[in-house]
Order: C-alpha cells, then structure tokens, then sequence
C-alpha cells in the first residue's frame, strides 16, 4: 500500500482524537464528519462507530485497542470562536474502556501503556477485527460455537484446550437457550474427537441430567458412545448404579442420609462404621456377636432398657413363622418376673431364672433365631443392621442413650428404599463407565432429597479416586444442568452441616480440581442462589438473557471479565444469543449459538400450546 492509499485509508478510518485519559477509561472526541452511522471504502459499506463496538488508539507502533462502552454529545460553549455551521457547535463524545494491544500479529489482553492526549482513534481493518476474535493459538484446536450476533459472516471458534481444561458457567433464565449451548459446545467437542481412541481412553464425561434432557434418543452424541442410567424412587426397575461398599463408607455421607446431629450420632456413625469394617461381613462373626448381646440383655435386671433393647434385636432378625406362616414373635416365650427383676420362661412347667441360668438362653426362638440372619446385597441394609448392634452395644456400656441415637436410624431406614432402587452393591457390580466415556445420569424420577445427594456422592467419589492417583493423568469433566439444585446456599431443606459439607466439596473442585485432571461445567437459571465462591472461581462463561436484578447483581459482582455493555445486554439478549467471557476470550463476545443437527438435539424444547390445543374437527359417526 503507497502512500496516498495509506492516507485515504486512514483518513477514511479515523474516528477522532483523544482528549481525556483517567486509568483503562479513555474519552474520545469524534471528528464532526463521522457522525454517520456507515462508511463508504473501496465500495464496499462499512458499520462506523457505536457502542459495543472495537476501536484502535494509534500511539507508536502498538495499537491500543478499546471497547466503547457508552457516547454522549455536549455543545461548545466557545463563544469567541466563529462556527461555520450549527452542527460544529456539537461535540460528540466517546467512552472507551481499554481491553489490550496488537503486538507480532497477536492480540494481547491487558494495557500494556496508556495513550496520549491527541492520539489518534481509528476503526479497525478486517485484519485487526479477526485477530481479536481469534480465541485459539496457531495449530490448536477449536470449535465453532455460533457468530458475532451482530454479524453472521463472523465465525466464533473456541480454542479447545483453554474452553475445557477449565471450569464453565452457563447461565440464562428459562428459555434463553441455556442448556442448548451446554449440549452444543458439547456436541461440536465429540464431533471434533469422534474415532479418536485417545480421547476415548483419557477424557471422561459425567452428565448429571436432572431433567432428562440428555439421556433421550441421541441426545449429544449416538446412543452407542454413552451409557444411561435412567434411575427411579418411585419404581423398582429403573436402572442402577454400581457403588462399592467402600463408597458408602463415608462418615460425611452417612451423616448427611441419616441426617445426623454433629455432637451425638455423628460420632456414633464412626463408630458404626468401625465396627462394620471389623465384622466385614461375616456372617458368624456378627452372629456370635449378636448372641452374646441377647445373653447380656436377658441377665439385665432394668426391665425398661432390656425391652427396648429386644425390640432392637427384633429389628435385625427375620421373622418366625409357625408351620402355617403366621408369625409367632421373637418374644413369645420370654417373660419377666417383676418381683425377682428377672428374665425367665416357663418350658415344660419348670420356671428358669436367666440370670442363674444363662445357657437356658440358648433354647430361645430370639436365639435360635439369630442363625437365620444374612446379610444382604444392600449396604445400606447391612449397615443399619451393624447400627443396631452397635446402639444395642453402646447402651448396655452406658455409653449412649437410645433416645439420641435412634433418629439417626430411622432417617437412614427411611431412605433404605432409595437407595436400594438406585444403587447396586451386590459382589458382581459391573463397571461404572461401562467401556464409555461419556455417561449420563438421568435423574428427572428421582424425588428431591435423592437429586441433592446422589451427585455429590458420585462427584466426591471420582474426585478423591483422582486425588489419589495425585497429578492430573486422566481427564474428568461433571457436567452439571440445573446446578442450583444441587449448589445452592438457600435451602430449608436440609440441616445446616449438609449444606455446609455439600458446597465444601464443590468448592474444593472448582478451587483445587484442576491439578488432579478435574473440571465442572454447571449451567443454572439462578445464578444468585450459586455460591458467590464457585462463580467467582469458574474460567469461562457463557451468559443468556438474565431479568432478575438479584441474577444480574450476582454475575457483575462476581465475573471480573464482564464490562458494562455487556453487563447491561442481559436482560435484552434474544433467545439463543449468549455473552461469551473468561480465560477463552479477550475480551466479552455477545454471540449467537449455532444450530446442533437434527438428531442430536437435547429434548428441551418449550412446549408449543398453539399446536396442541388447535381445534380440530369434529369426526361425524
């Protein structure tokens, strides 16, 4: 390019010149014939200045780019100075917020120097425009997510190295297409990665689909390269997810599903636990144990604690039925004499006194009994059977009262059926993955308390299964919908130690997850009810329509890549148009998410009321 082109172009681009610089805020003055909304160059019509949009500060060799955030107008109050038109006496002003530099070819976010009074301002060359939407280093990766909402002709490719090895929010009120751009960010990674056996064997993906978006027909990806899990509380073959005993044995979540005290059944849990892993499931051993607690009962002398304390023992054993099925009762020939303050049957007409006769025990039906128990494919089962003996245990040694200690029981007991309709703990439990890598756990059957509970039990176990292998070797990424159903901090639902332990494991993964391979993306309607820590704390955002100030307040105070244009569209962002910000983009993108193909569209379509309630005509007989 000659000179005279070189003096056109800039003159053709000039915007004005700077006249104020307070900090990253730069005011500029626009040169009076450039008030028109477009220019004309080589023939071709080009968008002049507004807001939203890029421009370049020419100061040196390094471009300084900005955002203009905002313009105002204000008259010249010179009134020494001859006008030539009225319109000179109009001043129009830009507000620019510097965002980076052009340096080698490269965009660069960050000042890295302020511009001076009178510097030029300029629009940007096609050239410079791509740089700054270029969001992938030369070679990598990437993945085209949408275009510019304001120009379809601009393509927006994420680097998928800096998009996912990272923790995303996506945030957006119902309907604003929020969980459309989780599935289609998604879909272009396993399209990108598809017959990649490398990515198969090193990348997991757990989707914890709370609506049953993704586990429909080819939802994301071909049913063949998932594996569903489609649980149920309500039904008894819904699928289920194999869990290790060893999973179960966590003092923090066996004090959550029992709902339990901190100061009394916490530590009567850790108990139980310990002697669960001593008895290990053996079948004799917790027998002999057992029988030698009803002999220590039956010689008791306080009747009120005894009985209570059969009724246990009658919690953990079969029934016994006579030759005719009814049930003949565990108790049915024990009896107490209240004067001796004894224990004692009757057999035969001849009176045994327990307390002098112990070994008469064990001709008992409760005894006898006892070699009728087994334990079952159910931890939980098996456990709240351990909880008994160990209660039983800890009150004959005057160490707990039953009163303290049996809510925690019977909360357990009541979730005994959940639990056991969506896990498997049998000894043959299958693999979890299942020889894929990307599964999904469909929780839209499941009641509340399952919903809050089943995730973090599965995130807390693959996440210390990474923990201990210790520098990130595998790739994990939980991916969560809904995530205010299981992030919250305002719940009445719940105790407060659960809540506290609950947001504690989450946290710790958005704080410390990546150096073991581990990453989340939660996508949420209400972003206000998130923990202010694990929105802060995320890399990359992709933002819908947002009406609620509490929602708008909350991702302003808490995502420092937001500027105030962006921050003001949110309420006014079209279905399916998002703001892209964090580590993957220098600067925010408003952006409107592309189409997934037919055929690998999550079910989350609105409901068209129109279509369903048309009248239809009335079939004559």
């Amino acid at each position: 390019m000659n000179n005279k082109h070189i003096g056109i172009h800039n003159s053709v681009f000039r915007v004005g010149i700077v006249y104020s610089v307070n900090g990253r805020e730069v005011k500029i003055r626009v040169d009076h014939n450039k008030n028109s909304s477009h220019l004309i160059y080589k023939g071709a019509l080009i968008k002049n200045v507004s807001v939203g949009s890029y421009v370049k500060i020419l100061k040196g060799y390094t471009p300084i780019i900005g955002k203009v955030e905002s313009e105002y107008i204000d008259e010249s109050k010179q009134e020494d100075k001859v006008l030539i038109s009225a319109e000179e006496t109009i001043n129009r002003t830009l507000i620019v917020k510097l965002i980076g530099f052009i340096d080698n070819q490269t965009f660069r976010r960050g000042v890295h120097e302020l511009p001076l009074i009178d510097n030029e301002c300029h629009l940007l060359t096609t050239e410079e425009f791509d740089l700054i939407h270029t969001f992938a280093g030369s070679g990598k990766g990437t993945i085209e997510v949408g275009h510019l909402a304001n120009d379809s002709l601009v393509p927006i490719k994420l680097g998928i190295g800096k998009l996912f090895s990272s923790h995303i929010g996506i945030f957006g009120n119902t309907g604003s297409g929020k969980s459309y751009t989780l599935a289609k960010i998604y879909r272009q990674l396993f399209t990108h990665y598809s017959g990649n056996g490398a990515f198969r064997e090193n990348a997991q993906f757990l989707f914890f689909d709370f609506n049953g978006e993704y586990s429909s027909h080819n939802s994301i990806i071909p049913d063949s390269d998932k594996k569903v899990y489609k649980l149920s509380t309500r039904k008894t073959n819904g699928d289920k997810i194999p869990l290790a005993d060893d999973d179960f044995l966590d003092i923090n979540l066996l004090s959550i599903f029992s709902n339990a005290t901190e100061k009394t059944q916490r530590p009567f849990i850790a108990r139980s636990i310990d002697l669960y892993k001593k008895i290990d499931k053996d079948e004799n051993k917790f027998r002999n144990f057992l029988k030698k607690q009803i002999k220590d009962i039956l010689t008791m002398s306080d009747k009120v604690k005894s009985e209570l304390l059969l009724d246990y023992v009658g919690e953990i054993l079969p029934p016994k039925y006579d030759v005719h099925g009814l049930d003949i009762g565990l108790k049915s020939d024990i009896h107490y004499h209240n004067k001796s303050c004894c224990y004692y049957s009757d057999s035969n007409g001849v009176f045994i006194n327990f307390q002098a006769q112990p070994d008469q025990i064990e001709n008992l039906i409760i005894y006898i009994q006892v070699d009728q128990f087994n334990f079952t494919d159910s931890f939980i089962h098996n456990f709240i059977c351990i909880m008994y003996m160990r209660m039983i245990y800890d009150v004959l040694a005057n160490r707990a009262l039953n009163e303290h200690i049996a809510p925690a029981i019977h909360k357990l007991r009541q979730s005994e059926s959940d639990i056991s309709r969506i896990f498997n703990s049998s000894k043959d439990i299958g693999d979890f993955w299942s020889e894929s890598n990307v599964v999904v756990i469909d929780l839209s059957d499941v009641n509340t308390d399952t919903k809050k509970r089943l995730p973090l039990l599965l995130t807390n176990k693959l996440y210390n299964e990474h923990k201990k292998v210790g520098k990130a070797q595998k790739y994990l990424n939980l991916i969560v919908d809904e995530a205010h159903n299981i992030l919250s901090y305002q719940s009445t639902r719940e105790s407060e130690e659960w809540k506290d332990y609950r947001l504690e494991v989450f946290e710790e993964i958005i704080k410390e997850g990546r150096k073991f391979g581990v990453f989340m993306t939660i996508a949420s309607q209400r972003p206000s009810d998130i923990s202010s820590t694990i929105i802060s704390q995320l890399h990359n955002y992709f933002i819908h329509r947002l009406v609620n100030e509490k929602d708008i307040q909350q991702v302003n105070n808490t995502i420092s890549y937001l500027d105030k244009v962006s921050v003001e569209s949110l309420p006014i962002l079209s279905t399916g148009v998002c703001v892209i910000a964090g580590q993957l983009a220098e600067m925010p993108l408003v952006v409107q998410i592309g189409k997934i193909e037919a055929g690998f569209r999550p079910e989350n379509e609105t409901i068209d009321i129109e279509n369903i309630w048309q009248v239809k005509e009335t079939v004559s007989k």
